[in-house]
């Protein structure tokens, strides 16, 4: 299951501030649809996305019926990436 999407970085400034990218609303939908089918624990969702020439992987943390996409620094900083940044996000959910 492969998804290309745009949005907005964000800062959580919960006890480890941390950056994500909350996944549009239509994807988190079809991603919902093969949850079961991908989640290892905690409803958290792995999969393997790019961010212009960086290519990471990580898990979709599940956020008020939707899913926000972490960004580490080892993800951002190559790019220059910081809250309020636009960025494209390609990313394909693992499924086990």
């Amino acid at each position: 299951m492969e998804f290309a999407f745009s949005g907005r970085v964000i800062e959580w400034r919960g006890p480890s501030p941390y950056h994500f990218v909350p996944v549009p609303d239509e994807e988190a939908a079809d991603i919902r649809e093969v949850a079961a089918l991908a989640s290892y624990g905690w409803g958290v969702i792995p999969v393997e996305a790019r961010i212009g020439e960086v290519a990471f992987r990580t898990s979709l943390f599940p956020r008020n019926n939707g899913y926000l996409l972490p960004l580490k620094d080892a993800v951002r900083k190559p790019s220059g990436l910081s809250a309020g940044d636009d960025v494209t996000v390609r990313m394909s959910v693992r499924l086990r």
